[in-house]
């Protein structure tokens, strides 16, 4: 098995896994488990490390913060501190945003089967909306005519970590094609719109340019289509998000300055090459900022051994981590109080649902577990609490944010009592 390296905000001392600056063990004793706790730092780092890189090539620049991701009112409230616009795909993301301090002009909604209902929210609260069809655009003109609308361009080149993250290409339900695209800001113009953006989106988990530059060289083609036919300007342009993490330790990070040097200057030099004036370069990064700032604690509450396999039974399960189940992606695992333990036994580190599909680690080499041991799942922040249920009826776990150099609670854990809100007995003869 590879050893991890650990980097901020992890650090080992003498053993034992510190995460921005505390104890594991003793944020798990104080708090309980499962427990997610997040690195204030580490999400400002991410963020200016991504901001900086991009800005060096082009100084327009808006980055929208995916709160899919994690949609915790403190991160949002941080990325918001750092100048980041937000983008949200659902009515309830906007409600969000506009809840932690988000203004309607920085933020973008970006959805696909939106109902009548949720439109007329989404005029009302004044935001940006990027139409994903015909009939989104034409049901939302019988309501209100916006004074800008964006639209959502399928270049036909997705790429992504799981054939469930790729959102562009021939077999998704995402965005519109060359023509139906030219028909969608024909119609809009026509209605009297006065702003325009363009958007695109290929996928989630993306570690390799490859895919970014041809999808971009596509984007542009039709964005230049749209300008020439239709003599449309766009006050921005958007890459969308999508930028991977490393989760394994054999991952290499995606390289910033191979992203800069080739998507950033292609769209760049396209930009100019059709003279598509000075529009605000957009992307929309939620993994990339804030997988690494947070990790998942569990508490080991039973060793299991059978005649084929040994098991690590854990208090967190898909429930409150889906991605190993949904996926079958790939967590690194810490021991908290063994790192510098040799990892000489393998284990499946499995959950609490009576699901055998429960599994969050499988055939992966550790240190000798006990029951009472606290393990660390890593890369946590991105779609950790946010995909997260009440499933088994097990409440939500706790989150807490290393703020300023002190933990600080930032979601209450969940009592047997919430797993009963909004729930009525019907009374007879109703």
């Amino acid at each position: 098995m590879v050893k991890r390296k650990l980097c901020e905000p992890l650090e080992n001392c003498k053993g034992n896994l510190y995460f921005d600056g505390f104890s594991v063990e003793d944020l798990a004793q104080k708090y309980d488990t499962p427990l997610y706790v997040i690195s204030e730092k580490q999400i400002r780092e991410n963020y200016n490390r991504l901001y900086n890189a991009i800005v060096s090539k082009y100084k327009d620049l808006r980055i929208y913060y995916a709160c899919k991701a994690n949609a915790n009112l403190d991160v949002l409230k941080v990325l918001q501190s750092e100048g980041a616009y937000f983008d949200a795909v659902s009515p309830g993301e906007v409600f969000v945003g506009l809840s932690s301090g988000f203004t309607p002009d920085h933020i973008l909604f970006t959805g696909v089967s939106v109902r009548n209902d949720e439109l007329k929210f989404l005029v009302d609260a004044g935001v940006t909306v990027n139409i994903d069809s015909q009939s989104e655009l034409d049901r939302l003109l019988k309501i209100a005519v916006p004074s800008t609308i964006s639209v959502r361009v399928n270049p036909e080149v997705g790429d992504g970590h799981h054939d469930h993250c790729i959102t562009a290409g021939p077999q998704v339900k995402f965005g519109l094609c060359e023509e139906a695209v030219l028909k969608v800001y024909a119609t809009a113009k026509k209605a009297r719109v006065e702003h325009f953006g363009i958007h695109m989106h290929i996928g989630s988990g993306i570690l390799k340019v490859d895919s970014y530059v041809q999808a971009v060289e596509k984007f542009l083609g039709i964005a230049k289509r749209v300008h020439d036919e239709l003599g449309i300007i766009f006050d921005f342009i958007d890459l969308g998000g999508g930028l991977g993490v490393p989760y394994h330790p054999n991952d290499e990070a995606m390289d910033l300055l191979e992203f800069t040097s080739k998507v950033v200057s292609l769209f760049k030099s396209k930009v100019k090459e059709y003279s598509l004036g000075k529009p605000f370069l957009c992307i929309e990064p939620g993994r990339y900022i804030i997988c690494d700032a947070s990790i998942l604690l569990t508490t080991v509450n039973t060793v299991k051994v059978t005649p084929y396999r040994k098991f690590v039974g854990v208090d967190s399960g898909f429930n409150t981590l889906i991605r190993p189940a949904m996926y079958g992606s790939y967590h690194h695992i810490l021991v908290a109080n063994k790192l510098n333990s040799k990892d000489s036994t393998m284990f499946d580190v499995v959950g609490p649902l009576c699901e055998s599909g429960d599994v969050l680690a499988k055939d992966r080499e550790l240190p000798q577990v006990v029951e009472g041991d606290v393990l660390a799942i890593l890369n946590a922040g991105a779609y950790g609490f946010s995909m997260s249920s009440q499933y088994n009826s097990r409440p939500r776990a706790a989150e807490v944010m290393i703020r300023q150099g002190k933990p600080v609670l930032v979601r209450e854990r969940e009592q047997f009592q919430d797993l009963l809100t909004r729930q009525r007995v019907a009374q007879q003869g109703e």
